[in-house]
């Protein structure tokens, strides 16, 4: 029973600390964001967007290129996930789409996402082939 308890609090509190992450990156990055647009970028072009990144060099090469490497992450984790999960390759579509506004809104909205999809496929197993799927995830 104390299980459940931790279980359902782990549960309320991961997913609300996603999602003041994810909202948190939208007002801290979007002020920049528009202010590059407003002079003439164009956020569905990452070449140009990565590009103006790393022109200035020094830090903001190292930050735009660290960036770069972790959304192709993303976006191949997501595709590949979601489809391993069983909640489709339409979700990861949709979960990269929202990389576009920012792969740290992204990011946290999908972890949030996995995790109720999970929840929820998890409370509809039968509770052996749940302790069975939880001792094959650990090895």
């Amino acid at each position: 029973m104390t299980t459940q308890v931790r279980g359902n609090t782990a549960m309320n509190v991961r997913p609300a600390f996603y999602l003041v992450i994810g909202i948190a990156a939208v007002f801290l990055t979007w002020p920049f964001g528009l202010d590059w647009i407003s002079d003439g970028g164009n956020i569905l072009n990452p070449i140009e967007f990565f590009g103006d990144g790393i022109e200035p060099g020094g830090t903001a090469a190292f930050l735009t290129i660290d960036m770069l490497i972790a959304w192709v992450v993303f976006i191949v984790w997501v595709l590949t996930d979601t489809v391993r999960i069983g909640m489709g390759r339409k979700w990861g579509v949709i979960f990269v789409l929202l990389s576009y506004i920012g792969v740290s809104m992204a990011f946290p909205l999908y972890l949030i996402a996995r995790e109720r999809f999970l929840a929820r496929a998890d409370s509809e197993r039968p509770a052996t082939a749940a302790v069975n799927s939880r001792k094959s995830e650990a090895v």
